[in-house]
């Protein structure tokens, strides 16, 4: 099995598509559909994190800090975002994020894009 991935998307859809493109590529995944859960879900020990930055309860910019804040910078964390304005990724990187995929995601490439973040 390659690496465990906690995917934190709040849209069922979403996170079908995006579970089911990583467990075909023969990844281990992990779900929050929202910030709390993430945190909580961190102590799981992934080997990368997805965040969805829009979410209820608690937002993906909050559970993004207080990851960094509760289990460093090593854990790398990736932001799923249509946020595609100038600015959006230097924000996205600001928060703590390592960078990002644009939704909606290329299920053809997607697979590719997150390899290159582990």
């Amino acid at each position: 099995m390659k690496a465990k991935i906690l995917v934190v998307e709040d849209d069922a859809q979403n996170l079908y598509l995006t579970r089911f493109l990583l467990e075909q590529d023969g990844y281990e995944v992990i779900t929050a559909v929202d910030g709390l859960q993430a945190i909580e879900a961190a102590a799981q020990q992934p080997d990368l994190i997805l965040m969805d930055m829009l979410m209820p309860r608690m937002d993906g910019w909050t559970a993004t800090k207080r990851i960094r804040e509760q289990y460093g910078d090593d854990l790398p964390i990736v932001a799923l975002t249509p946020y595609s304005m100038k600015g959006d990724r230097e924000s996205i990187i600001e928060v703590g994020c390592n960078g990002y995929i644009p939704k909606p995601i290329d299920v053809e490439d997607f697979c590719n894009q997150v390899e290159a973040f582990l």
